[in-house]
């Protein structure tokens, strides 16, 4: 797992065991979100769904060698205080900072922010609600990744239609487990 110290690894093999419970990406994505992130020399990430907060860690560990910072949202109160917990575990907490409540409530509130990469991971139904109010908040050049777009396709199917079809972007799903949308916002 990368060079993260000990704690690091151990908090992220325990929140592995509950994958399905707190709705975690796999292994593969987080590694994938934590190499686009330094790739890209991201500064400023925007994630939709922290849950337990697992793929935020990988984000902002690479957030750390890029020197950049995480704002994450989460609707549930409970999941949200498990992430902070396990930010501190894992010495990431100083460069995140948590959004409490609906997402498509609290991206009103970011307007004026502008965003490296958005990762959305939350209501399946929301996502299209989510991209209207993101591209906005996306730096030209900038990457929107969605996940469960296969395991989820009903429900993300408007996000799908929306952002595959928009002149703003190139898309290309990624054979992941449950299905990664890369988005690239155009420069032009």
């Amino acid at each position: 797992m990368l060079d993260f110290d000990e704690t690091t690894k151990e908090v992220l093999l325990e929140l592995e065991k509950t994958q399905e419970e707190f709705w975690n990406v796999d292994r593969q994505t987080a590694n994938f979100l934590n190499m686009i992130v330094k790739s890209l020399n991201c500064k400023n990430v925007l994630e939709i769904g922290t849950s337990n907060g697992y793929s935020a860690i990988w984000i902002s560990k690479a957030l750390k060698e890029t020197k950049g910072h995480l704002t994450t949202i989460e609707f549930w109160d409970k999941r949200l205080n498990l992430a902070i917990e396990n930010f501190k575990k894992c010495k990431v907490d100083d460069i995140i900072t948590t959004k409490l409540g609906s997402a498509s409530d609290v991206l009103i509130d970011l307007e004026g922010e502008t965003y490296d990469l958005v990762f959305i991971d939350a209501n399946k139904l929301e996502y299209h609600k989510y991209f209207e109010r993101v591209h906005p908040l996306l730096k030209k050049g900038g990457i929107i990744l969605a996940d469960n777009v296969v395991s989820h396709a009903k429900k993300v199917q408007p996000f799908l239609d929306t952002i595959i079809n928009h002149p703003d972007y190139q898309s290309e799903l990624l054979n992941f487990q449950d299905g990664l949308l890369f988005s690239r916002k155009n420069i032009n």
